[in-house]
C-alpha cells in the first residue's frame, strides 16, 4: 500500500514516522512544496522550537484551543505532551521546562529537532520529497474504499492508496481539501499583538507587567477577557494575555476590522475602591512626598508617571495635598484604563490562523475525512488553533500521530 503524505511540516513528517513504526509493509512517500522540510520548527521560538507545553492533564490541556477544544479532548487522552516528550527522549532528544511551562530542547536549538525528526524518518524508509508541489488530487471510489492519482505542478503523478493533507495554513491544502468535496473555514489571523497609539505608551517600548488584566469590548454584547503578562511595545501591546485575547476574540476582531476598546487592571489582585483606600494609607502615613516620586503596588516608574500624569496630578504635588476627585483617576488609571486597539500587530515567533478544514467532516478518532474515505488530515490544515505556548505543535504532533496509526493499520476506535 502507497500512503503519501501532503506537507512535510510537524504533522505531515510525524504521521510518516508513525506510520512506518506500525511495522507494517506501506511504503510512505512525503511531498513537500519547498525545499525546507520542516521550516515552520525551524523558526519557532525563536529558532529554538517550542515543541510544547508540560500541561499533561488532557482536560486542562484543551482549554489551550480557542478552535478545537472539544475535538482534541478525546486524542490527547492518546497522546498528549508527556508522548511527545518521551519519543524525543527515546531518540536521544531531552526536552526541558520554562517556568511558563513551554518546553525547548535543552541545546536550544531548533535544528535539534528537525534533525531528529528527519533521522528518524530516514531510519524508517520514509521518502521525504522536496519541491514537489501538489496540484490536483483525483479520487476514484467504489463506496468502501478510494484511490487517488496525485497531479504536481512539474506533471509527474503519483498513484496512492490512501493521502494525508497536513500542508499547514497553506491556502494550496485548502484547495485540494475543497477539491473533493470538503468545507474550508474562512481563515483569519490569530496570535497577534494590539496596535493601540496613547500617550501613556509613547516611548515606554519594553516595559512590561508580570500580571494585568485585560477586557476587550468590540462593540457586541460579549466581552472577551485574558489574563497574563504584558508587554508595551513601540507599536502599541503584547504579550502572552494580549497573544491570547487575540486568538480567542480571532474572528471577532476580524469582523470588527481590528478596532476596539480595551481595558486594563494593572493590579488584578485589586479593585478601584481597594487602590483607593491604600491611596488614602499613603496620604495618611507619607503626606510630605510627592506622589509622583514614588510608585505604589510595583507599578514600573516611567508607567506611573504617566499614569500620574493622564489623573491630571502635577510633578510637584504632595500626597498631602491631593484631592479626593484625584485620587479617584489615578485609581481608575490603574485598575480600569482603556485604551483604543486601532489595528493588528504580528507575533514574529510564528504565524497561526483560525479556519481551515471543518472538524465536523473528519473522524477525530482516526483524522480520517468523513466525506473521502482514505483521505486524512492533521495539523492546521485542520479549523484547530491553540493559544501561545507549544499548544499548536502539540495539536499537530498528536493529529499526526492518530492519523499516521490509523493509516498504517491501527485506530482509537479499537
Amino acid at each position: 500500500m502507497h500512503i503519501v503524505i501532503v506537507g512535510c511540516g510537524p504533522a505531515g513528517i510525524f504521521a510518516a514516522i508513525r506510520v512506518a513504526e506500525t511495522g507494517s509493509q506501506n511504503r510512505v512517500t512525503v511531498l513537500e512544496a519547498t525545499h525546507e522540510p520542516l521550516d515552520k520548527v525551524r523558526i519557532s521560538g525563536g529558532g529554538r522550537c517550542n515543541v510544547t507545553h508540560n500541561c499533561f492533564d488532557p482536560v486542562e490541556l484543551v482549554k489551550h484551543y480557542p478552535r478545537g477544544h472539544k475535538e482534541l479532548r478525546g486524542p490527547f487522552s492518546f497522546f498528549q505532551p508527556r508522548d511527545i516528550v518521551e519519543f524525543f527522549l527515546r531518540h536521544g532528544v531531552k526536552l526541558k521546562s520554562e517556568p511558563d511551562g513551554r518546553m525547548f530542547p535543552i541545546t536550544d536549538s531548533s535544528q535539534t529537532i528537525i534533525d531528529c525528526l528527519l533521522s528518524v524518518a530516514k531510519s524508517l524508509g520514509v521518502e521525504i520529497r522536496l519541491g514537489k508541489r501538489v496540484k490536483t488530487i483525483t479520487v476514484t471510489s467504489d463506496g468502501n474504499s478510494s484511490r487517488f492519482i496525485i497531479g504536481l505542478y512539474t506533471d509527474e503523478s503519483i498513484a496512492a492508496d490512501r493521502v494525508m493533507i497536513a500542508s499547514g495554513s497553506s491556502p494550496q491544502g485548502y484547495r485540494l481539501a475543497e477539491s473533493v468535496g470538503h468545507t474550508i473555514v474562512p481563515c483569519v489571523p490569530s496570535l497577534f499583538t494590539f496596535k493601540a497609539k496613547d500617550e501613556r505608551l509613547n516611548d515606554l517600548s519594553g516595559i512590561s507587567f508580570s500580571r494585568v488584566r485585560l477586557q476587550l469590548d468590540t462593540g457586541g454584547n460579549k466581552k472577551l477577557s485574558q489574563t497574563g503578562p504584558l508587554l508595551i511595545t513601540h507599536w502599541g501591546l503584547s504579550g502572552p494575555a494580549v497573544l491570547k485575547l487575540s486568538a480567542w476574540g480571532a474572528r471577532t476582531l476580524n469582523e470588527c476590522r481590528y478596532k476596539a476598546k480595551l481595558t486594563v487592571n494593572f493590579l488584578p489582585e485589586h479593585d478601584m475602591e481597594s487602590v483607593y483606600n491604600e491611596f488614602l494609607l499613603r496620604k495618611k502615613r507619607h503626606p510630605r512626598k510627592r506622589v509622583v516620586s514614588q510608585p505604589l503596588f510595583d507599578i514600573p516608574k516611567r508607567y506611573w508617571t504617566r499614569a500620574t500624569a493622564a489623573a491630571g496630578i502635577i510633578d510637584t504635588l504632595l500626597w498631602a495635598n491631593i484631592s479626593k476627585v484625584a485620587l479617584t483617576a489615578l485609581a481608575q488609571q490603574l485598575t480600569t484604563a482603556t485604551f483604543l486597539v486601532t489595528g493588528k500587530g504580528i507575533f514574529k515567533e510564528e504565524f497561526v490562523t483560525a479556519g481551515g478544514v471543518s472538524l465536523k467532516e473528519v473522524d477525530f478518532r482516526t483524522m480520517q475525512s468523513r466525506i473521502c474515505p482514505g483521505l486524512y488530515f492533521g495539523g492546521e490544515v485542520l479549523d484547530i488553533d491553540g493559544v501561545t505556548g507549544g499548544f499548536n505543535f502539540q495539536s499537530s504532533w498528536t493529529t499526526g500521530w492518530i492519523a499516521g496509526g490509523s493509516m498504517g493499520g491501527t485506530s482509537l476506535k479499537n
